[in-house]
């Protein structure tokens, strides 16, 4: 099985979609959330690391360095979170991981927003900063030629059964 890693922002589903798998496939597939480290403000990360984005990079490789043994196991791997491709990369390098699979996990604006505002309760995160986050996401996505799962067109069904088919090898 391989390693698979889903990328998203806020609102797109990438923890559903990681979750549906832990319940569905647990047998085959160890699935980690980059979020269970615990996400400080971004006052904590500038006196952390100097920046949000720095700390996002060294919790990355922290991450994949955790990851790399797992990675080895002919277990499925699926890991998810909020990080940027170049950051995956590196700390893929630096941990020896072999190969890995992103996808990113992305959906429209109008969809973001109601599933942070209505279905999570959390409107502060419907904002402007996370769209232009999205959007960086995307951009990165399409220039690295990354597959991307738009949950806005697709149900939870089809993304799992996706993603199951990439842990799978297909």
């Amino acid at each position: 099985m391989q390693f698979v890693v889903l990328i998203g922002a806020s609102g797109s589903g990438k923890t559903t979609i990681a979750r549906a798998i832990a319940q569905l496939h647990a047998d085959n597939v160890e699935v980690f959330y980059f979020d269970r480290i615990g996400i400080p403000s971004e006052e904590q990360m500038i006196a952390e690391c100097g920046s949000g984005e720095e700390w996002q990079r060294v919790k990355t490789i922290e991450w994949m360095t955790k990851l790399a043994p797992h990675s080895k196991s002919g277990r499925g791997l699926l890991f998810e979170g909020q990080t940027r491709l170049s950051f995956l990369a590196e700390g893929a390098q630096a941990a020896g991981v072999p190969t890995y699979l992103p996808m990113l996990v992305d959906c429209d604006e109008e969809t973001r927003a109601r599933r942070l505002s209505l279905e999570r309760r959390q409107p502060e995160l419907a904002s402007e900063k996370m769209m232009n986050w999205a959007r960086y996401l995307r951009g990165e996505a399409w220039r690295r030629g990354c597959e991307i799962l738009d949950t806005s067109i697709l149900s939870r069904e089809q993304c799992v059964s996706r993603v199951v088919d990439r842990l799978n090898g297909n």
